[in-house]
């Protein structure tokens, strides 16, 4: 996607010329320095892809799991041996504990270098990886086109004023390695010439959605305007919001969804007002194993100083942070929420829109459900 007029992925494998896999080199955006600075970070071992993923230099399921797989590719190719691999592996894994995606990538991979002579390692983990980032685009792509087929349904039925999407958190294509998730809808959209305006919900405490999905929105040129997280419910009650779309860190096989903290209280003002809630996914956010996602799905606790200090740019440009609790008030962070599938309308995958449901789920994936 567009940055500076320039296209840009997530994640890349840095072009040394070398043949060599122990001379390989990750790239990637670093999303804590955004939208105010434009960096990427050079990733040389697993501990360096280990501290992105736990840090948010990179987030969003799908770019934790790609990271992740290329994490396992580094580690190979610094000690292809079984217990380098299976330590590094646990590390890695060790990061964020609610997206099963890193999960996802990282027994993909893993499964692979056991399978093969050690002296293949190496090579044969970086060729994998590199093909989970392909077929990321490739799904993330499919979304778009799926879920662009429900915005042109809303703009039929309001012709003559642009569609109203409301999001929440930073589900575009700074969460996976192009395109995006609940954002790739809005893009394929926009590129089509269907008239919209997104809602960007801030998504506090980290504030993904002021600052990663307004940057991205503004870089591509799409209409948007940024609203404090409580605002959805009241444009919601006005008839200013057409429908919903969000992203998810892991769904379950009966359909609740996972998502940034905010995202149940968005879909309960939904359901209340008749306002369609869409949640856009590739198969690999679903984790087969769960049936109830309240009850099971871990939720990650992150640091209480997300709560009470906030980053931003000064009036001198400077980025700085600052205290805005009292001093010695105590705070707690739980990055996540789940959406149980009752007020979810439809999950929007790379294969079509389904129910979220279990028998809907099957129907598009049932080559995965196991």
């Amino acid at each position: 996607m567009r940055i500076d007029g320039r296209d840009y992925r997530t994640i890349w494998l840095d072009e040394s010329g070398s043949q060599d896999p122990a001379d390989a080199r990750v790239r990637v955006i670093d999303q804590t320095r955004l939208p105010h600075r434009f960096e990427t970070l050079t990733l040389d071992n697993s501990d360096e892809a280990s501290r992105a993923i736990r840090d948010m230099a990179v987030r969003g399921a799908p770019l934790i799991g790609v990271t992740g797989a290329y994490g396992l590719a580094l580690a190979a190719a610094a000690d292809a041996g079984d217990a380098a691999i299976e330590a590094a592996y646990e590390k890695l894994l060790a990061t964020r504990p609610t997206a099963v995606n890193l999960r996802w990538g990282l027994d993909r991979v893993k499964a692979l270098l056991l399978a093969t002579p050690v002296a293949a390692r190496a090579a044969a983990a970086f060729a994998e990886a590199g093909a989970i980032a392909e077929e990321d685009v490739a799904c993330c792509a499919s979304i778009g086109d799926h879920g662009a087929a429900l915005i042109r349904d809303a703009a039929e039925k309001n012709p003559g004023r642009p569609v109203n999407i409301l999001t929440h958190c930073n589900a575009g294509w700074l969460a996976t390695v192009d395109w995006g998730t609940a954002l790739a809808p809005i893009y394929k959209a926009a590129r089509a010439g269907i008239g919209l305006h997104v809602w960007v919900d801030e998504t506090r405490p980290r504030n993904q959605g002021a600052s990663l999905t307004a940057f991205e929105l503004l870089s591509e040129g799409v209409p948007h305007t940024v609203i404090a997280d409580n605002a959805g419910g009241h444009l919601m009650q006005h008839g200013m919001v057409d429908l919903c779309i969000v992203g998810t860190d892991r769904t379950t096989r009966t359909g609740d969804v996972c998502n940034k903290i905010g995202t149940y209280l968005k879909a309960l003002a939904a359901h209340d007002n008749g306002v369609p809630f869409y949640v856009a996914l590739p198969s690999s956010t679903i984790d087969w194993r769960i049936e109830d996602g309240v009850a099971n799905i871990p939720i990650e606790e992150r640091s209480a100083r997300e709560v009470t200090h906030v980053s931003g740019r000064a009036a001198d440009g400077a980025v700085t942070e600052v205290l805005v609790t009292p001093e010695g008030s105590s705070a707690r962070n739980w990055a996540f929420d789940v959406t149980p599938a009752k007020y979810v309308t439809g999950l929007i995958t790379e294969r079509g829109v389904c129910a979220a449901s279990e028998a809907g789920l099957r129907g598009v994936f049932s080559d995965l459900a196991g």
